[in-house]
């Protein structure tokens, strides 16, 4: 059994999709960010950087491995089940490329746009171009890569869960798909998938993406937990 330590956001989706596409067995530890879950001790022990997910597999001998870092965990995850990672060197690296693209690239952009498009308070003009055009510049160079291709590493693996999620409320972000076709093609493809449905349903009853914020939320989440602490 594995635990998922969980809030139901783009990072938290891109693991309960690897757990629903590898069928592993998995128990959800639901974390309330706008409570401050994520500072508690308990939740540092696995995760020191306070960032969700993380996961505690219990199926491995001796004590349990812990992991936290989205990348980090879908790397263990293709490991431990042969899956979704190729074991062909060009293929794997093809796949690790775009996962980290995603992790240094798109995951931050899409995040600091979506900071500035739902819950900047104030003139914003500037942050909010300059993210929405890296967010747009970034996926014009997916949409090249992905003209002559099915998925992003030849065939379906780790590197389109990690992506995925994050291009997923594009709507919310307020950036149009019409001009990448190969993109919008590739996100039709993803979203038909029973294990991505079942991922991004995962703890959705507790979503709080585009609901009303409260102050002292908006200080715990942004305030990297002062109020939390006090």
């Amino acid at each position: 059994m594995i635990d998922l330590w969980y809030a139901p956001t783009p990072n938290g989706w891109k693991i309960s999709i690897m757990l629903e596409e590898c069928e592993l067995p998995y128990k959800v530890i639901p974390l309330s960010l706008g409570a401050g879950d994520q500072f508690k001790p308990e939740f540092l022990a696995i995760s020191p950087n306070n960032r969700m997910p993380a996961i505690v597999d219990h199926d491995v001998a001796g004590d349990p491995q812990s992991i936290f870092e989205s990348g980090a965990i879908l790397i263990y995850l293709a490991e431990k089940t042969g899956k979704f990672l190729s074991t062909d060197p060009k293929a794997r690296w093809e796949a690790l490329q775009w996962l980290f693209w995603q992790i240094g690239g798109f995951g931050p952009m899409a995040g600091q746009l979506s900071h500035f498009v739902n819950y900047a308070q104030g003139e914003h003009d500037y942050p909010l171009n300059r993210y929405a055009n890296e967010y747009d510049r970034l996926l014009t160079v997916m949409n090249g890569w992905l003209e002559d291709r099915e998925f992003l590493a030849g065939d379906y693996s780790i590197a389109d869960m990690a992506i995925w999620p994050w291009l997923l409320p594009y709507r919310r972000f307020e950036q149009p798909l019409d001009h990448l076709p190969h993109v919008r093609r590739w996100h039709d493809t993803m979203k038909v998938r029973p294990a991505c449905r079942r991922g991004v349903d995962v703890g959705k009853e507790e979503r709080t993406f585009g609901k009303p914020m409260t102050d002292e939320a908006r200080e715990v989440m942004f305030g990297q937990g002062k109020k939390a602490e006090e």
